[in-house]
Formats: structure tokens, sequence, C-alpha cells
């Protein structure tokens, strides 16, 4: 077992600055799975160097990505959220950097999906800059259940799952 680095310590909520992170992150969640991207981007604002690894793969977003129009597509792509939840599995922080490690759990319509429990496991990276807390980075997969190898695989050579065969 490895141990982390001497600059950076293991945190849980009592620490008031993780607390009030994840209290943050939750209810912009929840706003975000409502479609409300106003009140999400009043509790959460990304720093200059964001990145965004969105659970649906592809090419990572950057802040200079994020347009008003952009935001407005993201806010029309989350409709009805509701019960959602963010559990806190670990934190880490250093004097200016707190890393949640999440999940995040909703009953929510995504684009033409309708709506239906979704499940995400979440890394977010806070960086405090002139004395306040900027989303940095936000990677996502929906991979909480976790799926075999060889579903894994195909996904890395975007070809169909691959089936499971009894004899």
């Amino acid at each position: 077992m490895s141990t982390p680095p001497r600059h950076a310590v293991s945190a849980d909520a009592a620490d008031p600055d993780v607390a009030a992170l994840v209290q943050r992150a939750t209810q912009a969640h929840a706003a975000l799975m409502r479609g409300d991207v106003t009140r999400y981007r009043e509790l959460i604002s990304h720093s200059d160097d964001f990145t965004l690894m969105a659970p649906f793969g592809g090419q990572p977003t950057h802040a200079a990505d994020l347009s008003e129009d952009r935001w407005q597509a993201i806010g029309r792509f989350f409709r009805h959220g509701r019960d959602s939840t963010l559990e806190l599995v670990r934190a880490c922080r250093a004097a200016d950097l707190v890393v949640l490690a999440v999940i995040e759990r909703t009953h929510v319509a995504v684009g033409d999906i309708p709506a239906q429990p979704w499940a995400l496991r979440v890394t977010l990276v806070f960086r405090r800059q002139n004395g306040r807390w900027l989303l940095a980075h936000r990677h996502a997969d929906p991979l909480v259940e976790g799926i075999r190898v060889e579903e894994s695989a195909a996904l890395a050579r975007r070809a169909p799952a691959v089936q499971s065969v009894t004899t």
C-alpha cells in the first residue's frame, strides 16, 4: 500500500473546506440535473484552465469551449432531475487543493433518453485561487456497478459488447 505524498493529506467532511465543497457540489449537481445551469454556475465557478472529461467519453472539454450557447445546451440536455444525491467516497487536500471522489446519483432524463436512475463515479478537483474555490477538473464515468473486462475491452476497441456464452 502506498502512502500519499507528504504535502497531501486525507480529509473528510469534518474539514470545513471539504464540507462546504461537498455541500456546494451536491446542490450544483441537483440544479444541473433539473437543467438549471444558472443555479449550477452560481454554486460552482470554473477555473480558466478547467477540463471536463464527460461520462460519455470523447475529447476533454476545456473552459474556453464553454460558451453561453454551450451552457444553455447543457441545461437542455438534462431534464426533470429528482432525488439527486452525492456520496463522498474520499477527500484529499493540500493547502489550496481539494480532490473529491464521489458517487452522484439521480433520476433524470438525459438527451433523448427518458427519465431513469443514473449513477456516476466522479472526481472533482477544486483549487483555491484568490480566496475562492474553483473547479479545475471534473472526470465522470457511469461504471458505478462495474462491468466485465470483456465489456471494457469492447469499449476500448469501440466494438459491440461481448455477450456471455453459457453451455
